[in-house]
């Protein structure tokens, strides 16, 4: 079936990460996250797909390009992003008269649920959440979706609308809607208009999730490593341990005394050890270093990124080319044991963890023997001075 992926945002809840950097393109284990959701569409039945892009086109456009696709795909680009209906209007000159998925590239969805969803007529993937009021909300009766409330006080349900629908053909037809409040032009109001006159089936995901905000793409590579094999192509000493399922690309090196518990992914170029800890669904992008006497535990680090000698980090991401100096040591827990809050637009918000470290821009550098407390951003470019102690974002 025909595919629409939407990968036209500028990703704003995932900044300083997307400063530089279009969230489709952040990497979950090795693959950005449009190309993982236009992999997964494949494997679930997609025939053609059309990947809208927006906020730095090129980039993502050329990424695309690079790939050898066994379908079709091409990219149409959103001048200015003015919502999802209107993403998916700009690809409409793309679509044949038939019946067509729409996707959010910026998603992880089962494999298995997705392929349920490719198999329907009309359908909207729905998933079970304790806090419904925070998405889009499904009433549904007997299988059938007869209304979706866009963040309800009093939610109809506890199934919210997942961002992967079957749309027929008329929808086409249907995408010239009215502003919402918000002043965007939203494919909910499509989606309603199939609920009002087709049979638009409620498709039960087993595994959702939305990488809107940085702790999300954590989850979402701890998600994605956790069902990795173990393979090991590199140049690993003998006097190294890798335990479990371990990735290690051709042209990564892994020195003598490095211990890596997977599951764990080393990219090509990266350099890990002597002497060095990596556990707990660890990414290490592509040319990342890892320096004798450092624990990394269950972290992001992005391609060009250092965490040299006797350093500490844990539950974090770090953007592209940063610079953690030697001895710097990063808190992931609170004292109070309670979720960790980062902010996100102006706000603190909850992270839902219990452990969560920090979150690096691309470009930051740190001196010698620094510490930064848990929940701390750092912009892109921002310094740390040696010996300091960081409480609060800069």
């Amino acid at each position: 079936m025909q595919t629409v992926v939407l990968a036209a945002g500028e990703g704003t809840r995932m900044r300083p990460l997307t400063a530089r950097t279009p969230k489709p393109m952040l990497p979950v284990a090795g693959t950005p996250l449009v190309e993982r959701c236009l992999e997964e569409a494949i494997a679930a039945g997609a025939t053609s797909a059309v990947v809208v892009v927006g906020y730095e086109a090129d980039v993502v456009r050329e990424a695309i390009a690079a790939r050898d696709w066994p379908i079709p795909v091409d990219t149409v680009e959103q001048a200015e992003q003015r919502g999802t209906a209107d993403a998916v209007r700009t690809a409409r000159p793309a679509l044949d008269d038939a019946p067509f998925v729409v996707l959010n590239g910026d998603v992880l969805y089962d494999r298995a649920s997705l392929a349920a969803l490719y198999d329907a007529d009309a359908a909207v993937g729905s998933y079970r959440v304790e806090n419904p009021s925070a998405y889009g909300v499904l009433r549904v009766e007997d299988g059938r979706v007869l209304e979706v409330v866009e963040k309800p006080d009093d939610p109809p349900s506890d199934l919210v609308n997942t961002g992967a629908y079957v749309f027929p053909a008329a929808a086409l037809s249907w995408l010239d809607v009215d502003e919402s409040d918000r002043g965007e032009l939203e494919l909910t109001d499509v989606l309603q208009r199939a609920c009002e006159t087709t049979d638009v089936r409620s498709i039960p995901f087993d595994r959702w999730l939305d990488v809107g905000r940085p702790w999300e793409l954590l989850a979402a590579n701890e998600w994605t490593l956790a069902e990795l094999d173990r393979e090991v192509g590199g140049e690993v000493s003998d006097d190294a341990e890798l335990r479990g399922d371990v990735v290690v690309e051709n042209g990564a090196t892994i020195e003598p005394g490095v211990v890596i518990e997977g599951p764990a992914y080393v990219s090509a170029g990266s350099h890990v050890g002597p002497n060095a800890y990596l556990r707990g669904a660890t990414y290490l992008g592509p040319d990342t270093r890892v320096g004798h006497g450092v624990e990394v535990k269950n972290s992001v680090v992005m391609a060009g990124s250092a965490v040299p000698h006797l350093t500490y980090l844990g539950d974090s991401v770090l953007g592209t080319d940063v610079n953690l100096g030697a001895g710097t040591t990063v808190a992931n827990l609170r004292h109070d044991g309670a979720p960790v809050e980062l902010t996100v637009k102006g706000d603190r918000v909850s992270t839902g963890r219990r452990k969560f470290g920090i979150v690096c821009g691309d470009g930051v550098k740190t001196g010698i023997n620094c510490t930064i407390n848990a929940g701390v951003t750092l912009s892109a470019d921002a310094t740390v001075a040696p010996g300091e102690t960081v409480l609060r974002d800069r």
